[in-house]
């Protein structure tokens, strides 16, 4: 009789374990509910348009009055670039439908991706910056972070394997600093594409999954007409100027990271 119950206990326990892994088996790479991080190089290009609008009354040497017209400056060809390191974390759902994927997916990034303008000669007069200093030679932008949706679209190429393509829409903080200590936030965000590719590892765990993939940002235009009081004053005419200032952009992230699975609601049905 002890015989039996022992043979009844370890086929029990047999069937636990057996269950257990074929349940930790049943995760395909982003299937279910998963979370992940992931360290990236960005890059991008920022391209700048500044329009100058003048009201100003000049005196000419005849002693004929005239006016100062403004004039615009614009980027089309290549552009300021942004670089740095980013890392972050995201948290998603996926379905598997045989060998199609379909998913949503939040994430978060933060990182050192800057670009910086220096001027061999000082930058003066009224209006550069909100304490009204002169002298500038320098300006810098940095991405705190950057944060954003995607619904995804994948293809398993085999079990442990899967291809997927991603779209939604990313939003960034940039710090603006020029002068001495002068800081101003601004926002930019747009459409953002992407393609991963995630392959599980087994051999650690059924549920992890190494990624690798690329997303591009469209950061549209932003005005930025907000740096500084905007306007500079003509001392001879008695007008003054302003600036109406335009940033548009674009970045790319390449990245690798881990993910695991570890629930699928279908379990409970």
């Amino acid at each position: 009789m002890k015989k039996v119950k022992l043979i009844i206990a370890a086929v029990a326990m047999m069937g636990l374990v057996s269950g257990s892994i074929a349940s930790a088996d049943s995760f395909a790479p982003g299937e279910g509910f998963y979370v992940g991080a992931f360290v990236g190089v960005g890059t991008g290009m920022v391209q700048p348009t500044v329009s100058t609008t003048a009201q100003t009354t000049t005196v000419g040497t005849a002693g004929l009055g005239g006016s100062r017209k403004g004039g615009v400056f614009e980027a089309e060809q290549g552009g300021l670039g942004l670089e740095g390191f980013e890392g972050g974390g995201m948290i998603g759902y996926g379905y598997k439908m045989g060998d199609l994927y379909a998913g949503l997916e939040g994430e978060m990034a933060g990182g050192d991706v800057e670009f910086t303008l220096v001027s061999s000669t000082p930058i003066t007069g009224v209006g550069l910056n909100k304490d009204g200093e002169s002298g500038i030679s320098e300006i810098s932008a940095t991405k705190d972070w950057t944060g954003g949706m995607f619904g995804r679209l994948g293809y398993y190429v085999n079990q442990d394997t899967l291809f997927s393509l991603r779209g939604g829409v990313l939003v960034s903080q940039f710090d603006v600093m020029f002068g001495t200590d002068t800081t101003e936030e601004f926002y930019a965000g747009g459409p953002a594409f992407g393609a991963d590719l995630s392959s599980r590892i087994t051999a650690v765990d059924p549920g992890l999954s190494v990624r690798m993939g690329l997303v591009y940002t469209d950061f549209l235009t932003s005005p930025i007409s907000g740096i500084g009081d905007g306007s500079m004053n003509n001392v001879q005419g008695g007008g003054s100027q302003s600036h109406d200032s335009e940033i548009t952009g674009s970045a790319l992230s390449a990245r690798v990271g881990l993910q695991y699975s570890f629930f699928d609601v279908n379990s409970l049905f």
